[in-house]
């Protein structure tokens, strides 16, 4: 019989670190998810080598890096033994996905234990739960990350919206690129902060607005 244990996962290291400021659940175990899923390319085998290499160059990293990053953080998740598991993110699209990939990786691993998704607001404080289980997520997002495409049946609703973002928000149509193209003599720097400012159901960084726009006004050239 395996004692009750549980793993809290926090949206990135500005979480872990207001959590570790703030002594919120300071006798827990928490680790944070350094990723942002929702933007570049990606492979089906999750955390696998081939994954870890495709991920590091889309962070311009390398993988070794990568790995020190993002994966020694989640090494409990990897290495040991839960019952339950709980995730603190965002209701942005960024968030949704990083969601997506851990639910799929509880999926493909067969966790059998019951996770409590927390979405929290700006200030990190608690804005609705859900109950799931690890079921269905794998085929999910192999759907959605690596075939492009929108599943019939996703629950809860915070991710269903993050996946219709993310499968729209890179199309000349969205409300997005239609920004990015609509400000194309604005200095790229000026629009960034623009879009970190009026487009935060994305959630991206600056860091992926800039390459965006980089990318945006090389093909248009």
């Amino acid at each position: 019989m395996i004692r009750e244990r549980t793993l809290h996962i926090l949206n990135g290291q500005a979480m872990y670190l207001y959590f570790k400021k703030t002594h919120f659940l300071e006798k827990e175990l928490m680790v944070p998810f350094n990723e942002a899923m929702c933007y570049g390319k990606t492979y089906s085998g999750l955390f696998s080598n081939e994954f870890i290499e495709i991920r590091a160059k889309v962070h311009h990293v390398t993988p070794m890096q990568y790995s020190e990053n993002v994966l020694k953080p989640l090494g409990p998740l990897f290495s040991e033994k839960f019952t339950h598991i709980t995730l603190w993110f965002d209701a942005d699209m960024f968030c949704q996905i990083n969601i997506l990939t851990l639910l799929a990786w509880l999926d493909k691993t067969d966790f059998t234990g019951t996770i409590d998704l927390s979405i929290v607001g700006d200030q990190f404080e608690p804005m609705s739960h859900f109950t799931l289980k690890a079921k269905g997520y794998n085929a999910i997002y192999k759907q959605v990350l690596i075939d492009k495409m929108m599943p019939e049946n996703i629950l809860p609703d915070p991710l269903k919206k993050g996946i219709e973002l993310y499968l729209n928000y890179l199309n000349n149509d969205s409300d997005l690129m239609m920004n990015i193209h609509k400000h194309k003599d604005l200095p790229e720097k000026e629009l960034m902060v623009a879009l970190l400012k009026n487009f935060k159901h994305y959630g991206l960084g600056d860091t992926q607005y800039l390459e965006i726009i980089r990318a945006t006004r090389h093909n248009d050239q």
